[in-house]
């Protein structure tokens, strides 16, 4: 399946290199904001890579030159009444649960402007490459919202709650630059060249034992919310479900023999 292109959806499409999946927001019109019909295609976008056991590695990314994701279609909510409000609430909560729940290691390739949902889509991958100039941002304040698609649990957590407070509160943009200060970023790339630097970080990735780095995913996020002790408990889960693996027995033969891993994620 290596380069093949998936069906596309209205509004996302998925691809995979290899063992990079690769999602694409392809609303560039509309700067990829994020209606209820792109929310229901890239939940089932999402979904679909999940389970893809030939994908170890999943890159969020977005077609166009300006923007990575403006955030909410505010045309499209201008009409809303309030049952449309709550009817949208559940498409973008289902669409932001689903990338959370991607149990690969995700890779936010990000450009131009990266705000409101846009940037909690971000925040919800495991690592974000951003292209110099990349503008980021929590604005909803503005509007009179909040960003509720997990940016106040999300951004809390990548900065701590002071640094969170003063950008949401004041809608405060920040650059890829100060971003990759904060360590927001894990790399930041010329626009002319985030495609290749984004691979080149998956691909780094795939060097490493997909049934290891999705059990580490799982123990690190679990550290966000329990005691140390919980924590140490659901490491030694990872640990077991690891140490029967094939590809552990593979990942020390490889070292030993001086050569590549031939991992098999089993």
């Amino acid at each position: 399946m290596s380069g093949s292109v998936e069906p596309r959806t209205s509004f996302v499409s998925v691809r995979r290199e290899g063992h990079v999946a690769v999602i694409t927001l392809s609303r560039p019109e509309a700067h990829n904001a994020i209606s209820g019909a792109v929310a229901d295609d890239l939940r089932l976008a999402a979904r679909k890579v999940a389970t893809d056991d030939e994908a170890w590695v999943v890159v969020i990314a977005a077609e166009g030159d300006k923007a990575f994701c403006v955030g909410a279609d505010l045309k499209e909510r201008g009409s809303f009444d309030l049952q449309d409000y709550y009817d949208n609430r559940r498409q973008v909560r289902e669409m932001f649960g689903a990338l959370r729940a991607i149990p690969q290691p995700t890779i936010a390739s990000v450009f131009g402007f990266a705000l409101g949902g846009g940037f909690e889509i971000a925040l919800s991958c495991d690592l974000i490459v951003a292209a110099e100039g990349t503008q980021m941002g929590l604005p909803e304040a503005r509007v009179g919202l909040l960003p509720a698609g997990g940016g106040t649990q999300l951004l809390t957590r990548s900065l701590g709650p002071a640094r969170a407070k003063e950008m949401i509160f004041r809608g405060r943009r920040i650059d890829a630059a100060e971003a990759s200060a904060l360590a927001l970023v894990c790399a930041v790339a010329p626009p002319d060249r985030l495609d290749r630097v984004t691979m080149e970080v998956a691909l780094e990735i795939c060097r490493s034992s997909p049934i290891a780095v999705r059990e580490a995913k799982r123990s690190i996020d679990a550290a966000l919310g329990v005691s140390m002790e919980e924590g140490i408990e659901i490491e030694n889960a990872s640990w077991e479900r690891v140490i029967v693996s094939e590809d552990r027995g593979e990942g020390i033969a490889a070292f030993n023999e001086k050569r590549e891993a031939r991992w098999r994620n089993a």
